[in-house]
């Protein structure tokens, strides 16, 4: 199992140590010649607008939609959930609005149901859905807002599992391989 990370900005160096403590091998995704060979690709949180910066700098928007489009399972988190949605990659039909629940300040952890797994959820700066398309499915909400989704073969949440050591949304990507 070789799994990607988006490693342009943001969170991605505990998701990578997360993926290597199930047994994955991890690669840093930079480049689209990193994507090559891939079994499933995490896109974590960070700034939204800096990754799009990276992505259009490497050329990785077609690459990145390609590989969703593939089958193989895509996790994104918090700012990687921005990345796929209607206004970014289009990989999701979604619109996330950014910073949904209010500034840094504003941080807070809560427990959620996800495919019948307690996960642990810290959100930062944290978008929500705000639309939600045919063919997604909303997997848990908080205060009424979606804050995690599935179409297909992505997963996209709106906060950091990787922050409270939580696994079971990698194990499940994991096992989707």
């Amino acid at each position: 199992m070789v799994v990607g990370v988006l490693a342009l900005q943001g969170g991605f160096a505990r998701h990578a140590e997360i993926l290597r403590s199930l047994g994955a091998e991890v690669r840093e995704v930079r480049t689209p010649a990193d994507l090559e060979g891939l079994d499933g690709l995490v896109m974590p949180g960070g700034e939204s607008t800096t990754m799009t910066l990276g992505v259009e700098r490497e050329g990785l928007g077609d690459p990145l939609r390609e590989f969703a489009a593939s089958g193989r399972p895509v996790l994104a988190t918090c700012a990687g959930m921005i990345m796929l949605d209607r206004a970014h990659l289009g990989v999701l039909d979604i619109v996330c609005e950014r910073n949904a629940f209010g500034r840094q300040t504003h941080s807070f952890e809560t427990d959620l149901q996800i495919n019948g797994d307690a996960v642990r959820a810290v959100f930062i700066r944290a978008p929500w859905v705000s639309e939600v398309g045919d063919g997604v499915e909303v997997l848990a909400e908080v205060d009424g807002h979606p804050v995690a989704v599935r179409s297909d073969n992505v997963v996209a949440v709106a906060f950091h599992p990787e922050l409270a050591d939580e696994t079971a949304l990698h194990q499940a990507l994991l096992d989707a391989l």
